[in-house]
C-alpha cells in the first residue's frame, strides 16, 4: 500500500510541477520580472515550502516529545540535509536530464545560463550558510551572537530577493507555452486567447502549489512508513531520506525547464532554493533548536553535510564563474559527493566510524 501511495504521490507531483513551471513563467511575465526573480525566488521558495515544514514541525513538537533532544536533532538534521541534497543529488539529477535530452536541445550538453544570476545565488549561499554553520560554534556564554547571526541571515535573504526583483525583466511571452488554465476564463479566453489574465495565472500557480504540497505530504508519509518498516535509524531518515523525499520530487520543475532549454530557470530553481534553505530554515534552527544547533560528536554527522555541500557547490560553480559557462556533465560532480557522504553516514550509523 505504501508503495502505491509513493507512486501516486509522484504522479501528482509530476503533474503539479508541469502546471507550476508553466504558471510561474506566466506570473513572471505578467509582473514584468527577470528570469532570476522567477526561477531563484518565486519557483525556489514555492517548491521549498513543503520541506521547510518538516524541521519546523519537528522542532516545535520537541517541546512535547518524550525525548526533546532527539526530536530537535531530527529537525536540525532535516535543515542541514536540504542544502546538502540540493548541492549534490539535485545537481546530479539535473545533469542527467541535460545529458539525456542533449539531442533534442539546441545547445546539447552545454547550458546557456545567465552566469550573473547563478553566480549571485552561489555567493549569497556561501555567505549565508557559513554564518549559519558558524552559529553552531558560538559558546553558551555568548549566546547573544546567535541573534546577531539570525539578523544577518534574514537581512541577507531580504537583500537577495530585492536584488532579483530589481533586475531587468527577461521573461519573453514568445518563449511561453499557453497557460494550461487559460480556458477557465472562458469569456476572456475567446476574446484574447493568447494572453491570460493575472487572476487565472495566480489560480494555476496556487493549485499547482497545493498539489505539490499535498503530493509531498503523501510522499513523505509513505517514505517514513517504509523506513519504519525497514527499521531504519531516525537520523538516517532526517539526514538522507527526508530531504530526498521532500526536495527531489519538487525539482522536477528543473527537469521540465531543462527539457525546454530554459537552463537559467532550471538552475535558478535549485540555487535559489539553496539560498532560501541556508537563510530561513537555518535561522529557525538557530533560535528554536539552540541546544541541537551546536557541533558536538553527536551532531558531527549532520554538520559534516554542510562541508560536503560547500565542496560540491565550489567545484561545480567556481569554474562556471571563471569560464562563464556550464555543462550538464559538470553537474554530475554532485552525485560523487552524495555517494561519498552517504557512505560516511552508513559507516557512522553502522558503528564503523
Amino acid at each position: 500500500m505504501n508503495v502505491l501511495e509513493l507512486l501516486a504521490a509522484l504522479v501528482v507531483i509530476l503533474v503539479a510541477a508541469e502546471l507550476f513551471t508553466n504558471g510561474i513563467e506566466w506570473f513572471g511575465h505578467k509582473l514584468n520580472l527577470a528570469e532570476g526573480a522567477v526561477g531563484s525566488v518565486l519557483a525556489a521558495v514555492g517548491t521549498a515550502l513543503p520541506e521547510t515544514m518538516i524541521p519546523l514541525v519537528a522542532i516545535i513538537a520537541s517541546t512535547r516529545a518524550d525525548d526533546p533532544a532527539a526530536t530537535q536533532h531530527i529537525g536540525v538534521g532535516a535543515i542541514l540535509g536540504a542544502p546538502f541534497m540540493l548541492a549534490t543529488l539535485a545537481m546530479f539529477v539535473t545533469g542527467v536530464g541535460v545529458i539525456g535530452w542533449a539531442r533534442r536541445r539546441r545547445t546539447g550538453r552545454r547550458m546557456p545560463i545567465d552566469t550573473r544570476v547563478l553566480g549571485m545565488d552561489i555567493r549569497y549561499f556561501f555567505v549565508a550558510y557559513a554564518i549559519a554553520v558558524a552559529a553552531a560554534l558560538v559558546p553558551a556564554d555568548l549566546s547573544w551572537l546567535r541573534y546577531v547571526a539570525i539578523a544577518f541571515l534574514l537581512g541577507i535573504y531580504a537583500w537577495y530577493v530585492k536584488s532579483h526583483f530589481e533586475a531587468d525583466p527577461s521573461v519573453d511571452a514568445t518563449d511561453l507555452a499557453p497557460l494550461r488554465f487559460r480556458r477557465v476564463d472562458l469569456r476572456y479566453n475567446r476574446r484574447v486567447p493568447d494572453v491570460p489574465r493575472l487572476r487565472v495565472v495566480a489560480l494555476q500557480v496556487l493549485v499547482a502549489l497545493g498539489m505539490i504540497v499535498g503530493g509531498a505530504v503523501i510522499f513523505v508519509d509513505a517514505v517514513e512508513h517504509i523506513a519504519s518498516s525497514a527499521g531504519l535509524d531516525p537520523a538516517l531518515l532526517a539526514l538522507v531520506i527526508a530531504p530526498i523525499a521532500t526536495e527531489l520530487p519538487e525539482k522536477f520543475n528543473s527537469l521540465i525547464w531543462v527539457r525546454q532549454g530554459k537552463d537559467t530557470l532550471a538552475m535558478g530553481n535549485i540555487t535559489g532554493a539553496m539560498v532560501f534553505q541556508s537563510c530561513i530554515p537555518t535561522a529557525i534552527g538557530v533560535v528554536l533548536a539552540a541546544e541541537a544547533w551546536t557541533i558536538t560528536p553527536g551532531t558531527l554527522i549532520s554538520f559534516a553535510s554542510a562541508g560536503i555541500a560547500f565542496a560540491s557547490t565550489a567545484l561545480i560553480f567556481l569554474p562556471m564563474i571563471r569560464r562563464g559557462s556550464l555543462s550538464g556533465g559538470h553537474l554530475l560532480i554532485g552525485g560523487l559527493f552524495y555517494v561519498v557522504y552517504l557512505g560516511f553516514v552508513l559507516a557512522r550509523l553502522g558503528g564503523l566510524l
